[in-house]
């Protein structure tokens, strides 16, 4: 009965971080306000959309890769393991252990913003207010990290 439960608690957590990954990348995540009349709000996906509008390629391949792509393909894998519930293969081990190490960078473009709005709460021009979209974009990340941890505990102790 136990194995059960903790496989339905983690499908749920990871359906839970789903949600906050969606809403994180789709919805406003700030809006920088200069001069009383210049108001411009992003969220992720319009960020990434931007800066390939600009040129920005190499910006727009590290922020689209590490904040859009790596995460939902965690997502996706995690969500794997739990269903198949083991860690099938040697090449699935180190796919969960790259992930894994890897996976703080899934939160780059939170500590990007962090640092925008730091220099631009700095300055006497602009102004930088936050939306729901950081607050579940950070969320996502903190949450698939915990499940990454969890998941392969989860896991190893099935194999035993």
């Amino acid at each position: 009965m136990q194995f059960t439960t903790n496989k339905y608690v983690l499908l749920t957590l990871l359906a839970v971080a789903g949600l906050l990954l969606a809403v994180g990348l789709v919805a406003p995540m700030i809006t920088f306000k200069k001069f009383f009349f210049i108001h411009n709000t992003f969220s992720i996906l319009t960020a990434c959309w931007s800066l390939l509008k600009q040129g920005q390629v190499f910006l727009f391949i590290v922020i689209t890769l590490f904040s859009i792509i790596l995460p939902i393909l965690k997502l996706a894998l995690l969500t794997k393991l739990v269903f198949i519930n083991s860690l099938v293969n040697t090449g699935t081990k180190n796919t969960l252990e790259l992930m894994h190490r890897f996976g703080r960078w899934s939160m780059l473009d939170v500590f990007v913003v962090a640092i925008l709005v730091v220099v631009v709460k700095l300055g006497a021009i602009g102004d930088v207010e936050k939306h729901i979209g950081l607050y579940a974009y950070a969320g996502a990340a903190t949450l698939l990290m915990f499940l990454t941890s969890k998941i392969v505990n989860y896991l190893e102790h099935q194999e035993n």
